[in-house]
């Protein structure tokens, strides 16, 4: 049974190398199914947070086998490698995870499913952050290979002549697969922004334990995650100095700040009723809107009492 498994696996894993493309088209059919599935039934909210995960880790592991199976030694040691796999599949998993504790076993086992994940999330950031030194951190860790930019076969997008490999097929997507996989060192960064990113990785624990202080009613929660984010955002150097993928990052996490209008208490306060009757007014008077403001309008309520799609 077991060498039947690992047959199976092998052959998956060089069906993934040899057809990247058809991989791809899996993986897009599954996150579909998450959708058409959301709202239709009772349970549906679950199970369609399932299946999106599902596709998430699906992308994770077709991207590993690309990068794994023909690309250069990484420049990350495998213990790092594993810690970086350990928490992407936790961002993965978090929101689907937070749904069913609540679910089945109450807020209480919620709420202390939440502080876990986020005590595992921000044990594993600061091991990558001040032992491995591995900068400015994305979410998740692990990025999706840009199978568009690096996998395409067009002439248009081909080397240039004095660039290209002159082989088989085969072998000229290797060696467009490894380029693709190939890892870059991380900016340095100064006792500044080492302070920075620990801010930010930390900011969920100061979050969950003034909620825990004042409670969920509190604007003391609010207003001190809000500060920590500035402050982290703030204690940055120039982004121009950076990697593209850092860069995106706080970009990132700049766009991320307009979430506090979505937040609670803002939310409950202020926000709500804008929110939903600027979205009737679309509905009710622009053609064609109603198609996705009225699916917003009545997933927003859901969207917004999940904590890890706002606050994660």
């Amino acid at each position: 049974m077991a060498d039947g498994t690992r047959r199976l696996l092998l052959r998956y894993r060089d069906y993934v190398i040899r057809n990247p493309g058809a991989a791809a088209q899996l993986e897009s059919s599954v996150r579909s199914v998450s959708y058409i599935i959301a709202g239709r039934f009772a349970d549906s909210h679950e199970l369609s947070e399932l299946v999106y995960s599902a596709s998430n880790l699906l992308v994770l592991v077709n991207d590993g086998i690309l990068r794994k199976g023909v690309a250069p030694t990484p420049l990350v040691s495998g213990t790092q490698q594993r810690l970086m796999t350990w928490l992407t599949v936790l961002e993965h998993l978090e929101v689907f995870t937070e749904m069913c504790s609540a679910k089945f076993w109450g807020e209480k086992c919620r709420w202390l499913v939440i502080i876990l994940i986020q005590l595992a999330k921000a044990t594993l950031r600061i091991l990558l952050l001040h032992w491995y030194k591995a900068g400015i951190q994305t979410s998740p860790p692990i990025t999706p290979l840009d199978r568009e930019r690096h996998l395409h076969r067009s002439c248009s997008e081909a080397p240039a002549l004095q660039l290209r490999h002159w082989g088989s097929p085969q072998e000229e997507q290797r060696q467009w697969i490894s380029q693709a996989g190939a890892q870059h060192p991380p900016t340095i960064l100064t006792q500044q922004e080492i302070l920075a990113e620990s801010l930010y990785i930390t900011r969920p624990l100061v979050h969950l334990l003034a909620l825990g202080i004042w409670g969920q009613k509190s604007w003391k929660p609010w207003l001190l995650s809000g500060i920590v984010d500035i402050a982290s955002l703030s204690l940055m150097r120039d982004p121009k100095d950076m990697r593209q993928t850092e860069r995106a990052e706080l970009r990132r996490r700049t766009f991320l700040l307009l979430y506090y209008l979505l937040r609670s208490p803002f939310y409950d306060r202020y926000s709500e009723t804008k929110i939903l009757f600027l979205l009737r007014i679309l509905a009710d008077y622009v053609p064609g809107v109603s198609l996705v403001a009225r699916p917003l309008m009545e997933y927003l309520p859901v969207w917004q009492k999940i904590y890890f799609y706002n606050w994660g």
